[in-house]
């Protein structure tokens, strides 16, 4: 009786150390199956938690439920497509099974969903506009009611024009996930690990509040910043943030507002690349921008002169390749800058503002908007502000400096007394 209970016990300290050891070669086979699946396949591995993701939760958030170890070695290759859309914006990202839109367009065409389609994309992890400007969302509803969108990120800045309210709409309707980050924000979805640079919070100022970004794919980095303009670049470098990146593209679509010395000298890019029509009304690139661009010695690219641009990277290296093999000119530099969007509620309800007056001091909201810088927020300063003795007292308006009384006065609509 003693040796079967002997015996017993050997066969069950046998087992108990057998499943220990069984345990430990699973949880490693786990972690060794995921690397490979990220180096080897394109499948999207299956969502794994741990005390590290614990820990991190306050500080990471998951815009897809996964975590991925990039390790030291080449990851699958990631293809960002800087599409051509005239003066516009619109970015695909494409590794694995994931797709990320950043921007779609502009808001009287139709090219983003074109080229979506002739790429074979049926679904969108997550669409993002940086703001609400019709050149940076205007084919964002269609995208979404055409194409599976699990997310949909914004700025939280709003818009009266009809372009925003579809997009609203669509969002809405095809129940997407909707989020509005903030600086400091992390998401890892898949490999790429996306860090939020702009803004902080919102007062109503679209372009400057662009949503900005850095996203990095294993030792590569990009950075985006919408239609952020010189003081918001200042603010990303004040906030401490590791800007240092390969991959630049050029704020509001290589204006002089925008990609001032410092912040260049910040990013340190290798190649810049920019988005805007050939020979557009904006005069965009802007001399003084190209000029500072291949002083830091970076490659410069844009979709005016090389159509859609194409960079791939396995994480370690990048290639660039272009639709056409053009040659960058800056626009006319007496050209006056326009940040304004290309749609307005009056111009896309087809009524003509050419020989209106605007009186300042009696128009409505919307009819303030009309003007060129002037959104709900300004036309309700204005109002505020009445009366005026002049256009130039519209410098009283926040946001309204010399630079922008100039582009109002050039427009030739707004008056006093009509």
């Amino acid at each position: 009786m003693k040796k079967k209970c002997l015996y017993f016990i050997a066969i069950l300290l046998l087992l108990l150390l057998g499943g220990c050891g069984t345990g430990e070669q699973d949880s490693a086979s786990i972690d060794k199956q995921d690397n490979q699946q990220t180096e080897e396949t394109q499948d999207k591995p299956e969502p794994s938690s741990n005390e590290t993701d614990t820990e991190q939760e306050n500080s990471e958030k998951e815009a897809v439920a996964e975590e991925t170890d990039t390790g030291s070695g080449s990851l699958p290759e990631m293809q960002v497509h800087f599409i051509d859309v005239g003066q516009a914006d619109a970015t695909l990202f494409s590794f694995g099974s994931y797709k990320i839109l950043l921007d779609a367009g502009d808001w009287d065409n139709h090219d983003v969903v074109d080229y979506l389609h002739s790429q074979g994309i049926s679904q969108i992890d997550i669409a993002i506009g940086t703001h609400p400007d019709a050149d940076h969302i205007g084919q964002l509803d269609k995208v979404i009611n055409q194409f599976e969108v699990g997310e949909v990120w914004m700025s939280g800045n709003t818009s009266t024009s009809d372009t925003y309210q579809r997009v609203m709409e669509a969002i809405d309707s095809n129940q997407a996930g909707y989020e509005e980050p903030r600086l400091g924000d992390r998401y890892d979805v898949g490999d790429l690990q996306v860090e939020v640079l702009y803004p902080a919070s919102i007062s109503g100022e679209t372009n400057q509040e662009s949503l900005a970004f850095k996203m990095s794919y294993g030792d590569i980095d990009f950075i985006f910043t919408g239609d952020a303009e010189k003081a918001q670049e200042q603010e990303m470098i004040d906030s401490a943030i590791n800007l240092d990146a390969e991959i630049l593209q050029l704020g509001h679509h290589g204006s002089d507002t925008s990609t001032s010395q410092t912040f260049l000298e910040a990013v340190s890019p290798e190649l810049a690349i920019y988005s805007a029509d050939a020979d557009n009304q904006y005069g965009h690139p802007h001399e003084e921008v190209i000029d500072r661009v291949r002083n830091v010695g970076a490659e410069l690219y844009g979709t005016d002169a090389h159509g859609t641009i194409m960079v791939t990277t396995d994480g370690k290296s990048y290639q660039v390749t272009t639709h056409e093999n053009g040659e960058i000119k800056a626009g006319q530099s007496n050209q006056q800058e326009q940040t304004v969007e290309k749609e307005t509620e009056s111009t896309e309800a087809g009524q003509d503002t050419k020989g209106q007056c605007i009186d300042i001091n009696s128009a409505g909201s919307e009819q303030l908007q009309g003007i060129i810088h002037i959104g709900a927020e300004r036309a309700k300063d204005v109002i505020d502000l009445r009366p005026f003795q002049s256009i130039d007292e519209l410098t009283k308006v926040s946001g309204i400096g010399p630079s922008r009384l100039n582009d109002i006065k050039g427009q030739g609509i707004a008056c006093i007394g009509g």
